[in-house]
């Protein structure tokens, strides 16, 4: 008899341990599932903002490229209107040189 009373004590006591432990074991789960969820929403956030701000960053990279290439037109074209300017200043002192010669031909004809 009191084998089989503290049999049964002993099964007792272990199964209201082990139900115990099963109700804090399920716990700990529960929330590290939540954590766990919490954590992978955060990540995709992030990736989210992270493709945002790289698609950003193509895009002003793309302007600047736009803005290289048309800085890079401006100077060749400005070199060539430097070109031309001076080219132009010589032909006009060219033709004013000719302008004197002929005044000086004029008043030697007067």
């Amino acid at each position: 008899m009191f084998v089989e009373w503290s049999l049964l004590t002993i099964l007792s006591i272990l199964s209201v341990y082990l139900f115990v432990k099963m109700f804090y074991f399920k716990s700990i789960t529960t929330k590290e599932q939540r954590n766990n969820d919490l954590m992978k929403l955060t990540l995709q956030e992030a990736e989210i903002l992270i493709r945002k701000y790289q698609i950003q960053l193509q895009r002003a990279l793309g302007n600047v490229d736009i803005l290289s290439d048309e800085l890079t037109k401006q100077k060749n074209e400005l070199k060539i209107l430097k070109q031309r300017n001076t080219k132009y200043r010589q032909e006009t002192d060219r033709l004013n040189n000719k302008i004197k010669a002929l005044e000086g031909r004029i008043d030697a004809l007067i």
